[in-house]
C-alpha cells in the first residue's frame, strides 16, 4: 500500500470496515501525486460480510464518478497477502469472493501468481513460488470529504436556508440518478451523507452502498417494483413498511430522504442512545419517548404528522419549510408506499418548491 497511498489517520469506523484518509504517494494509473483521498479497508472474514463488500463494489462500480452528488470510486485493490495487493479491472468481480458469498464460506485457493511491483510505473502478475491465495481484504479509494457527515455539517454551523435548500436539492438529484440505474440504497441518512467543501458552496456526496440492491432492467422515471425482504437500515430512518417485515420496494429509500429533510429543514435532532451526541432526525413523541417516524405509521397508518413542527426547538432556528415543501414531505413520508412520488418525480417537485421559495 505504501508504495501507492499512504494512510494518514482513521476518519470512520462502522459494523464491517474502517475508513482512512490518505495521499497518493506517487503519480500513477491509482491518481496524481498529492492528492488526498478516503480509503475504506473491508476485511474478507466472513460469507456475509463479503456479500455486502461485493454489493457495495458493484453499486461503486456503475455510479463510478457520474453524478457530482454520488461519492466517486476512484480505484479498487484486492489484498491477497500481508502486503500484496491486486488492482481489480473494470467491470469485474473479483472470482474468489463471489464463490465466498455464494458457498457460504471463505474459500481459499492455491495459486502460483503473487503481485510484485517492479518499478513504480507499473503493477503486474509475475510468476513465483507456489503460495495460498486468500482474500484478505478489499480497499477502496474514494473521493474525501473534508467536511464531514451532513449531521456534523448542520450542527456546527448556524442555520442558512439557503444551505438546507441546496442539501433538499442535491439529495433529491441523487437519489433519482441512483433509481433510474437500479440501485436502491437502503440505508438512507445523515452519516451516509458526506460534505465537500469547495469554492462555491457545499457539495452533498451520498455514500455507503454496503446495503444496497440492484434492480435489474431500471427504466427513468418509472417506480421499481422488485419486492425487497431484508430488514435493513437506520431505526429512524426506516419506511414503516421495513419496520412491519413486509416485502417493499425504491419507494423505501423516498421515506428515509423524508425523514432527512424534514430534519434537515427545521433542523430536528435526537439524541443517540448511551451518547451525547446530537443527530438530524425527525420523530414522534409519545411521552417522553421519541419513535420513529416509519415504526409510528406502522402501527398507526392513519397518523397525521404535522409539517412544520409547532413545538420547535430552540433559537437560533432557520425559517419553516414553505407550503409547496410541506406538502411534498407530507407525500414523501405517507405510510403507502405507492402514494409517494418516484424519485424523478420528487426531483422536479423539490425544484419548484425551492422556486417557490
Amino acid at each position: 500500500m505504501d508504495d501507492i497511498y499512504t494512510l494518514q489517520q482513521e476518519v470512520g469506523r462502522g459494523s464491517y470496515g474502517v475508513v482512512f484518509k490518505g495521499r497518493v504517494t506517487e503519480t500513477g494509473w491509482w491518481g496524481e501525486r498529492g492528492d488526498t483521498v478516503a480509503i475504506k479497508r473491508l476485511p474478507c472474514c466472513s460469507p456475509e460480510s463479503i456479500e455486502l463488500y461485493l454489493q457495495e463494489l458493484w453499486a461503486m462500480r456503475i455510479t463510478a464518478r457520474n453524478h457530482h452528488n454520488v461519492i466517486a470510486l476512484y480505484n479498487c485493490l484486492l489484498q491477497t497477502g500481508p502486503r500484496t495487493l491486486q488492482p481489480l479491472r473494470s467491470g469485474r468481480l473479483p472470482l474468489d469472493l463471489v464463490e465466498s458469498a455464494l458457498k457460504g464460506r471463505v474459500v481459499d485457493k492455491d495459486s502460483k501468481t503473487q503481485l510484485r511491483n517492479p518499478s513504480r510505473s507499473r503493477r503486474r502478475l509475475m510468476p513465483t513460488e507456489e503460495v495460498p491465495r486468500r482474500c484478505f481484504a478489499l480497499w477502496l479509494v474514494m473521493e474525501y470529504c473534508e467536511g464531514g457527515d451532513l449531521s456534523q455539517y448542520i450542527l456546527s454551523r448556524p442555520p442558512d436556508a439557503e444551505c438546507n435548500d441546496a442539501v433538499v436539492q442535491q439529495l433529491g438529484s441523487a437519489i433519482a440518478f441512483l433509481h433510474g440505474h437500479g440501485i436502491v440504497h437502503r440505508d438512507i441518512k445523515p452519516d451516509n451523507v458526506l460534505v465537500c467543501l469547495t469554492k462555491t458552496g457545499p457539495v452533498m456526496k451520498v455514500a455507503d452502498f454496503g446495503l444496497s440492491k440492484m434492480v435489474d432492467n431500471p427504466t427513468d422515471g418509472v417506480q421499481s417494483r422488485l419486492a425487497l425482504s431484508s430488514t435493513c437500515g437506520s431505526d429512524f430512518y426506516m419506511a414503516p413498511e421495513v419496520w412491519a417485515g413486509r416485502s417493499y420496494t425504491a419507494q423505501a429509500d423516498i421515506f428515509s430522504l423524508g425523514v432527512l429533510f424534514w430534519a434537515v429543514l427545521e433542523r430536528i435532532t435526537f439524541l443517540e442512545d448511551g451518547t451525547n451526541q446530537e443527530q438530524l432526525g425527525a420523530y414522534v413523541m409519545r411521552g417522553r419517548w421519541l419513535i420513529p417516524l416509519g415504526e409510528a405509521l406502522c402501527q398507526n397508518p392513519d397518523l397525521q404528522l404535522i409539517i412544520p413542527m409547532r413545538a420547535r426547538r430552540a433559537p437560533p432556528l432557520p425559517p419553516p419549510p414553505n407550503p409547496a415543501m410541506c406538502e411534498l414531505l407530507m407525500d414523501m413520508l405517507d405510510s403507502d408506499p405507492d402514494t409517494r412520488p418516484t424519485a424523478d418525480q420528487l426531483e422536479k417537485r423539490v425544484r419548484r418548491a425551492i422556486e417557490v421559495h
